[in-house]
C-alpha cells in the first residue's frame, strides 16, 4: 500500500470511528475554528463531540486557543461539523496532518468548508479587530500537503486561480451587511511559524502583495481544493504586523482580540450556514 492509499485508508477510518461516536449525518459543511474562535461551538443545538486524541490519526492540539474538539450538531437549523483547533507544522505534525482533519470532513460528507484563522494585519487600512474576508493566498511555508504519493480521490494537479469560491465570498459579506457589520478583503500570506516575522521580513511581504499574514489556513485550503471542496476563509485581524507598531507581538494579545471579536464572527458564520 501507498503512502497516498494509506492516507485515504487512515481518513475513511477516521471518518468511521467519528460517524459511530457521534451518529454524524451529512453535514451541510465543516467548520474550521482558529485561535480564540471556539466559542462558536456554543451555539450548536444538540452538539455530540469527541476530543481530537480519541479520534484515529489525530492528535491533541498543544497551542492555547485550540480546544481540540470534534462537535457535530445543527447551526441555524443546519447540520454542521466543527473543527475547534487545528493542527500546525510548527507543532512538529509533517505536511499531510496539517490537512488531515479536511479529509475526514469531506469522508463524512462534507462539500463546503469555512476556515478561521487569527492574522496580523499588514495592510496600512487594516486594524485589529477587523475580520477579513481571503480572496487569495501566498503560500510560503515551503512545504505541500498534497507533495508525495497521490492520495486516492485527489486532484494531482488542482486549479488553484481561484481557491475561495466567489460566490461562498459574495455570501459571507451579505450576511455581514445584514447583521450591520461590514467585512475587509485581503490576501492571506501563509508561513510555518512559531516565531512572528521580522519587519524586514513584513516590508517584504507588503511589496509580495499580502495584506495579512498567519500560520495555518493554506494547507488546508490546498488538501480541500484537490478534493473538490468549496472553500471559504475568515481571519481576524488580531494585531499589526512587526514594524508598523511600536507594541510587541504576543500570543495571548492575539487570543484577547479574538476574544473581542467573537461574538460578530459567530453571528456571521451562523448566518451564513443559514443560507448555505
Amino acid at each position: 500500500m501507498s503512502v497516498g492509499e494509506r492516507l485515504a485508508v487512515q481518513a475513511r477510518s477516521a471518518a468511521d470511528s467519528v460517524r459511530a461516536r457521534l451518529g454524524v449525518r451529512e453535514p451541510m459543511a465543516a467548520i474550521v475554528l482558529g485561535s480564540g474562535f471556539g466559542g462558536l461551538a456554543d451555539r450548536i443545538a444538540r452538539p455530540r463531540s469527541v476530543l481530537y486524541a480519541q479520534v484515529p490519526g489525530f492528535a491533541a492540539p498543544t497551542v492555547s486557543g485550540h480546544a481540540g474538539l470534534l462537535i457535530a450538531g445543527e447551526l441555524a437549523g443546519r447540520e454542521v461539523l466543527v473543527l475547534s483547533g487545528r493542527f500546525h507544522a510548527y507543532e512538529g505534525h509533517p505536511p499531510p496532518m496539517t490537512g488531515f482533519p479536511v479529509r475526514v470532513a469531506h469522508a463524512l460528507g462534507a462539500r463546503t468548508i469555512l476556515i478561521s484563522n487569527a492574522a496580523g494585519g499588514i495592510r496600512r487600512s487594516l486594524r485589529p479587530g477587523d475580520l477579513m474576508v481571503i480572496n487569495d493566498h501566498i503560500n510560503l511555508t515551503w512545504m505541500n500537503p498534497l507533495a508525495g504519493t497521490l492520495v486516492p480521490g485527489d486532484e494531482r494537479f488542482p486549479d488553484m486561480s481561484c481557491p475561495y469560491d466567489p460566490a461562498l465570498r459574495a455570501l459571507l459579506h451579505e450576511c455581514a451587511v445584514s447583521l450591520g457589520e461590514t467585512l475587509q478583503d485581503g490576501v492571506y500570506a501563509g508561513l510555518s511559524g512559531p516565531s512572528y516575522e521580522t519587519p524586514a521580513e513584513i516590508r517584504m511581504l507588503e511589496r509580495l502583495g499580502a495584506d495579512a499574514i498567519g500560520m495555518s489556513t493554506v494547507p488546508e485550503v490546498l488538501v480541500a481544493r484537490a478534493l473538490g471542496l468549496r472553500v471559504v476563509a475568515l481571519s481576524c485581524i488580531t494585531n499589526l504586523a512587526a514594524g508598523l507598531s511600536s507594541r510587541k507581538i504576543d500570543h495571548d494579545d492575539v487570543l484577547g482580540m479574538t476574544a473581542t471579536a467573537a461574538a460578530r464572527f459567530e453571528a456571521i458564520a451562523t448566518e451564513f450556514v443559514g443560507r448555505l
